[in-house]
């Protein structure tokens, strides 16, 4: 018989009555355990116009851009602009040799008065024989002769005159001139050469101001905007203009707004996006045709939306879901569905409503539905010091001071 049992006894019974009022803990402290409820951070939500901005990649174009091209063939005697400089409409940029169009004009107007002399010599005819073919004296032969006669006279001074106006044309198109304001382009035929017609480019004209930007929205982002604006979520500016903004290459935002005027109704079938262009006023010829920048547009608001931050917002098996602080100060699984990502966080399309309180910090202090919280302002759990691994925010893991740390 084991003679040590008996005064085993007394000391088993002293350590479970110890460990008893350890797990009960001393009269209105803390629950079971010993762990104080964990502190949280919260914000409550409100809902409020949140404005929508979509920004884009994109690429300027000339308001216009003109091929210059001479409308008739010869020798290019003359060049009369600066290449890259501001042109007014109606100036002469190009000078085609002009005499032997000078001297076509001067033949049709010589046959011009051969025909209408002939005309002439026809109506004085015609008007001799009428009189003497009302009083019978000539046959109906001649007098219809004569009457054709003139008809004749009068076509052929009618195409004669088609001919000068002709000539006078094609000696006038030896002056090519822009048909726009703008800036000119490099000069791609030389003086001296000959030009064929319309078949060879000269130069180019583009009208800088206003300029057009011009870029593409995929798809799935049109038909997000479709289904947003159909549903209420999103209201477009009253006239259905978004306004526009730019930046340039440097990272700087150009001083001028611009208005969105066009928008394709089809898709690109090689990106899959719609055509889209934006005006902007290009006074002092910042913008350049062909520049690459990023275009903001903006009027769009999202109205009465509920905003939460980023890491408010957990998934789980079914879905994201957010904890709230519920009455009784206890943290609440609530599933939200989530919509487009700001700048402030997720827009919430369903699973909120304004006056709740949304736990931001300290989720990871929650180990099940249900867990009381303790809430805490914001600005003081920053500051307070605080031991490691207690603060609201999901701590960072940390090893021992004395535990080395693994290389990588």
């Amino acid at each position: 018989m084991n003679t040590s049992a008996p005064r085993l006894l007394p000391l088993i019974a002293a350590t479970a009555a110890s460990l008893l009022l350890a797990a009960c803990g001393p009269a209105g402290g803390p629950p079971a355990g010993g762990f104080p409820p964990p502190p949280v951070s919260v914000m409550i939500t409100e809902a409020r116009d949140l404005p929508v901005n979509l920004e884009y990649t994109a690429q300027t174009a000339g308001y216009r851009e003109t091929e210059i091209r001479a409308r008739v063939s010869g020798i290019l005697i003359k060049r009369n602009f600066r290449e890259g400089s501001s042109v007014r409409q109606g100036e002469s940029l190009f000078t085609i040799d002009p005499a032997p169009f000078q001297l076509a004009l001067e033949r049709a107007k010589a046959d011009l008065g051969v025909a209408e002399a002939q005309l002439q010599q026809a109506q004085r005819e015609l008007a001799r024989l009428k009189p003497v073919y009302e009083s019978r004296a000539v046959s109906q032969k001649e007098f219809d002769d004569a009457t054709s006669a003139e008809r004749i006279a009068a076509a052929q001074v009618a195409s004669v005159r088609a001919r000068v106006n002709e000539a006078q044309l094609n000696l006038e198109w030896t002056r090519v001139e822009s048909p726009i304001a703008g800036v000119t382009g490099r000069a791609a035929v030389s003086e001296g050469s000959l030009v064929s017609g319309p078949g060879v480019l000269l130069t180019t004209v583009t009208q800088t101001d206003p300029m057009y930007v011009i870029f593409g929205v995929s798809d799935r982002d049109t038909l997000a905007l479709r289904r947003d604006a159909e549903a209420g979520r999103i209201k477009l500016p009253g006239d259905g203009r978004l306004k526009a903004t730019v930046k340039l290459s440097d990272g700087s935002e150009y001083s001028r707004p611009g208005v969105v005027n066009f928008v394709d109704a089809r898709v690109n079938t090689q990106t899959g996006t719609t055509e889209t262009r934006a005006e902007f006023p290009n006074p002092g010829n910042l913008l350049r045709a062909g520049e690459f920048v990023r275009i903001t547009l903006s009027g769009a608001v999202r109205p009465n939306v509920i905003v939460v931050p980023q890491r408010a917002v957990l998934e789980g098996p079914t879905g994201k879901f957010v904890y709230i602080a519920n009455a009784e100060s206890k943290a609440e699984p609530r599933p939200v569905e989530v919509g487009a990502w700001t700048a402030d966080g997720w827009i919430i399309n369903s699973g909120l409503k304004a006056g709740e309180r949304v736990i931001i910090d300290g989720m990871a202090k929650i180990f099940a539905p249900g867990t009381p919280v303790s809430i805490v302002d914001p600005a003081a759990q920053k500051d307070a010091p605080q031991p490691p691994g207690k603060t609201g925010a999901k701590p960072a893991a940390k090893k021992p001071a004395d535990t080395p740390q693994k290389q990588s």
